[in-house]
């Protein structure tokens, strides 16, 4: 046997802790990853561990390599770095990304795991899993040179969008919050910041990511005639109310949901969706998305109120 690793685990909704799990020993095609930094998905893994995922959603809202069934007791994750300790020679001693739950060490199949480029920082490259997101988004907007585009919500997901979509030529991106202390972020980003009352109408696209009810009706309100919502938020088992009665019809609005499980380019794969992912993190910009750094051993503490941005969980006892 490898030995022993250290796993973070949700025993019941709203109560973690860390618990000592058995590594085996890699077979062939396998790899044994010894963790470095992982991070919180703040929206899902905030609503797994509140217990709000609903039981229709059970089996879909699976993590990659979850242990456990909703509501628990399991294990949940999907933001990790590490370096290969044991597996095929060609991934040995690699630093890679793989979509595992919060542990110090793990064995999976050599294909799970992701070669992080040599230009991405370690520290960088957990924000992979968001990044991956925020493409799959755009996969499934095809944004056009010169749209009007907004993105409601500054969160992870919401800034990492903000962050692709200054790169399309001639788009205009203001980003919205009700923060004002997400400004400093968002204008990093190269985006406009906004208000949510002084946001710009007449939007071609809105990518919605606030998970509030408030913030989905508001993205229906900046958008021109034939003008689309890509909706990205989860709200678990939350109910969301909108008022229809106004434009939505006349208009011919469109409310699009996206979701990361799935790949709406026929021609890419889960793979392609992560090494690109991994690619765009060499760009510098996404540094101010990290905004602290704590141990493993506090994570049952900072699950129950996680930060907005990323806050990287590190496994050498910083």
């Amino acid at each position: 046997m490898t030995g022993y690793a250290q796993a973070f685990w949700l025993d019941s909704p709203g109560v973690g802790v860390i618990r000592p799990v058995r590594l085996p020993e890699p077979g062939p095609g396998e790899v044994l990853v010894r963790t470095l930094y992982s991070a919180i998905s703040r929206g899902t893994e905030s609503l797994v561990f509140r217990g709000q995922v609903p039981p229709s959603q059970y089996e879909v809202m699976r993590a990659p390599f979850q242990e456990g069934d909703f509501p628990g007791p399991l294990k949940y994750g999907y933001l990790s770095v590490g370096v290969v300790a044991q597996g095929p020679a060609n991934l040995l001693g690699r630093n890679v990304f793989c979509l595992y739950p919060h542990q110090s060490a793990y064995v999976v199949p050599a294909s799970a795991v992701t070669v992080i480029p040599e230009g991405v920082p370690l520290r960088r490259a957990v924000l992979a899993g968001t990044v991956e997101t925020a493409v799959n988004a755009l996969w499934d907007a095809a944004p056009l040179a010169g749209d009007r585009v907004t993105v409601v919500g500054a969160g992870m997901v919401g800034c990492s969008v903000a962050a692709l979509l200054t790169r399309f030529p001639g788009v205009h991106v203001q980003v919205s919050d009700i923060d004002p202390d997400r400004a400093t972020v968002v204008e990093t980003l190269g985006a406009e910041f906004v208000l949510p009352e002084h946001a710009a109408g007449e939007r071609d696209l809105v990518f919605h990511t606030s998970a509030t009810a408030a913030g989905l009706q508001r993205s229906l309100e900046l958008l021109a005639p034939e003008g689309t919502v890509i909706e990205l938020s989860w709200y678990g088992d939350g109910q969301v109310s909108l008022a229809l009665g106004g434009s939505f019809h006349s208009r011919r609005l469109t409310i699009r949901g996206s979701q990361v499980g799935t790949i709406s380019r026929a021609r890419r794969t889960f793979a392609d969706r992560m090494a690109l992912a991994l690619d765009l993190l060499s760009d510098p910009v996404f540094d101010v998305l990290i905004t602290g750094k704590s141990p493993f051993t506090e994570l049952p503490t900072l699950m129950a109120n996680p930060p907005v941005l990323c806050h990287l969980i590190s496994y050498d006892g910083e």
